[in-house]
């Protein structure tokens, strides 16, 4: 059984296959508990039914959508990602997982989605050790990165430079790392806050040779769910 916070068709607003129409499975429950966090409802205060398996799947087959993107939450952290992964794939469904890298598994997957949490997602209060802790996880990247086709996507507040030497740190330590893969991504929740910072991350993708990311869904239907 997996607790699903939310099941929604859209386009893919975030990587390097935005624009992409697809299905989004949201499972609730998450072993980190970022500052930021912007699905709350599948980390901090977790949501939604318990469904099988075969009731997922029966849902998600039956979609003309041939991507499905399996997010949360934290999906890595349940075993039975595994028989829902590999069903999408027995359908001839294309599968994104979206991680933050910390917990490594072998299953059916197009696109290693991980998004690494930085020290900028420590929360304070009683999740602070847990969540410091947790996120970061140098072997498990290592072998997600080996594994899988893979993108690597940060939130970043490009007025804190310490993020993008931390990233540079998390490169190094991750070893043969393709740049076209790194994808920054403006923290943010309007329009307005993602582009003024996108325009300060250009210079800083130039230079290392990482790509820019937006978050498309929230120009098109704002900061909400579902989207």
């Amino acid at each position: 059984m997996l607790r699903i916070a939310e099941i929604f068709t859209s386009v893919q607003g975030e990587g390097s296959w935005i624009g992409v129409p697809s299905t989004f499975v949201r499972l609730s429950g998450c072993n980190l508990r970022c500052r930021w966090c912007d699905t709350p409802y599948a980390s901090w205060k977790p949501e939604g039914p318990n469904r099988s398996v075969e009731d997922l799947l029966s849902e998600l087959v039956a979609s003309p959508v041939d991507h499905v993107v399996i997010t949360g939450g934290e999906p890595m952290i349940f075993d039975d990602l595994e028989p829902l992964a590999q069903g999408l794939r027995d359908a001839g469904k294309t599968i994104t997982i979206e991680t933050a890298g910390t917990v490594f598994r072998t299953l059916a997957c197009d696109l290693m989605s991980i998004s690494p949490k930085l020290a900028n997602s420590t929360p304070e209060g009683d999740w602070r050790d847990r969540h410091e802790s947790t996120r970061h996880q140098p072997a498990v990247l290592r072998q997600l990165i080996s594994r899988y086709e893979y993108q690597l996507k940060f939130v970043v507040d490009p007025e804190v430079g310490a993020d993008v030497l931390e990233i540079e740190a998390l490169l190094a330590e991750a070893g043969s790392v393709d740049p076209h893969r790194v994808l920054l991504m403006p923290e943010g929740i309007s329009s307005e806050d993602l582009w003024r910072r996108a325009k300060l991350l250009v210079p800083v993708c130039i230079e290392r040779n990482w790509r820019l990311t937006s978050r498309m869904h929230v120009d098109l239907f704002g900061n909400r769910r579902g989207t």
